[in-house]
């Protein structure tokens, strides 16, 4: 790694000039263990690969549960000596905002890292990805000597007193599609309660999170309170879920991999597990709109930002019959303005697929809605294959039953699928009739129908008239196979804190 104190930033921000700072970049390449960059034990690695061209970007620690045995061993130890555990809040406060002051200052560099190792382009990873992390970190710090204790109305014969405390040792394992992001959500109320955190990132997206995590040791953050363990996710992420000294784990991912992590807390000391898991939301359109130029730029990126590997994307278009091929006519403009392209250029709108397996996985669901008898519309087209990347096109689905794969499974790609309904309740049916309900939309000029639907739904965040409009200091998570628990706003503290009551009799 480059020294600290160098920063690295392109002379000009277009193509050229990213291109030209991908030469001087320096890529971690080991585990972050009690402060130092360390191998694993087994000394096996794993290739981190740039999805935009498959070419192989650095080979790092792949580790397993000897490694996480070394992690937690720290993070205990740093949690009973309390030398974080039991510092001031304020003092705490000042620790996370000089981290985030320091990612702030390195923020060029740890957006490249992020645009190369997930094919995000680099206009989003500097615009919204690191403001993003650097946001929720400051958000958590400055609420950490504003939360309160409470006292339980007993009367005059006792004190009942009701106290947070961090719950101990946490892992964060966090997905590929927002790296920086969700770790942001996870450390800043994990690691700001003081409980000491140990980060998993998704071996797709390792290299970000590990510069963020030694920027942290340098902002006054102990070694031990947080660390980074790199590796496979059913090597490195299953010894964090079965083992015996982790008190709490919060997961982001899909809910085949939630419903395992539900599976070791079983199987270890019931640790408490917070999931944010998949979704399959849908986007309501009713009949009695009448912008539906601002409604076509919504649905477009509320299910193709960041190429359709977005958790809560807007996948299931519910639109009344009546208003269906005006509203596909002006989405399918914005199709055409939210191609692909090279993550490193500036203007790209969409950049590349994480990486093969996924883009396959993608293209056999494309397959999957034209044998259901799903019509294609447009694109779902694999381009810029001279790249070596794998890019595929904006594409939708018309005359879709809920009944079919492509909406009920999370496609996890750029693909929208449209199911046209004949008013509002029948709009609604749909919508619930799914395992998921991460986030759900209706768009309505009636404000009694805006409420109603807003009941309704069955899913953690709904929005009226907008989509994917979002801030930290309101909770995100989600009902049904969405998971359980909250990240994001004071109640994210509830994953990673316990209550305890301490009763005081006074003397007659």
């Amino acid at each position: 790694m480059a020294d600290d104190t160098v920063i690295l930033t392109p002379r000009t921000r277009d193509l050229a000039g990213w291109q030209k700072l991908v030469t001087r970049l320096p890529l971690p390449r080991h585990a972050y263990l009690d402060g130092e960059w360390q191998n694993a034990a087994s000394g096996r690695t794993f290739t981190a690969r740039n999805p935009a061209n498959g070419e192989p970007l650095v080979e790092v620690a792949a580790c397993d549960a000897a490694d996480v045995e070394r992690a937690v061993t720290v993070a205990r130890r740093t949690f009973e000596d309390a030398e974080w555990r039991d510092l001031p809040p304020t003092e705490r406060k000042a620790c996370m905002l000089a981290w985030a002051d320091a990612i702030t200052t390195h923020a060029d560099e740890i957006a490249l890292l992020e645009t190369l190792e997930t094919g995000k382009p680099i206009g989003q990873t500097t615009s919204v990805d690191v403001p993003g992390l650097v946001g929720g970190l400051r958000w958590y710090a400055e609420a950490l000597d504003k939360l309160y204790g409470e006292t339980a109305p007993n009367g005059a014969s006792s004190v009942c007193l009701i106290d947070r405390e961090p719950v101990g040792v946490v892992a964060a394992v966090v997905p590929w599609n927002y790296p920086l992001i969700i770790a942001g959500w996870k450390l800043g109320p994990a690691l700001g309660a003081g409980n000491s955190v140990i980060l998993k990132p998704a071996e797709q997206s390792t290299l970000a999170t590990l510069r963020v995590a030694e920027l942290a040791r340098h902002a006054g953050i102990p070694a031990g309170a947080l660390q980074v363990i790199t590796g496979l996710g059913h090597e490195a992420g299953q010894a964090l879920g079965l083992h015996p000294d982790i008190d709490a784990i919060g997961f982001t991912g899909s809910t085949e991999i939630g419903k395992k992590f539900l599976e070791y807390s079983a199987h270890s000391n019931m640790k408490r597990i917070g999931l944010e898991c998949g979704g399959k939301s849908p986007h309501i359109v009713t009949r009695d709109v009448d912008d539906l130029d601002r409604i076509a730029m919504y649905v477009a990126y509320g299910v193709w930002y960041n190429q359709g590997e977005t958790c809560h994307a807007g996948t299931r278009l519910i639109v009344d019959r009546s208003i269906k091929d005006d509203l596909l006519a002006r989405v399918r403009q914005w199709a055409d303005k939210l191609q692909p392209g090279d993550p490193l250029d500036p203007e790209s709108q969409m950049g590349a697929m994480i990486e093969p397996e996924h883009a396959d996985k993608v293209m056999d669901y494309l397959q999957q809605g034209r044998d259901e008898g799903a019509r294609l519309l447009f694109g779902g087209e694999r381009v810029r294959r001279d790249s070596g990347g794998d890019f595929i096109t904006p594409a939708i689905f018309d005359d879709v039953t809920n009944d079919m794969r492509i909406a009920r499974e999370e496609i996890f790609g750029p693909v929208l699928v449209v199911i046209p309904v004949d008013g509002l309740d029948e709009a609604l049916e749909v919508a619930n009739d799914t395992d998921y309900g991460l986030g759900a939309a209706i768009w309505t000029n009636r404000l009694n129908d805006g409420h109603r639907a807003a009941r309704a739904l069955r899913a953690g965040t709904v929005w009226v008239n907008c989509y994917d409009h979002t801030s930290i200091n309101a909770p995100f998570g989600g009902f049904k196979q969405s998971g359980q628990g909250r990240d994001k706003s004071l109640h994210a503290f509830d994953k990673y804190t316990e209550l305890k009551t301490t009763w005081i009799e006074l003397d007659d």
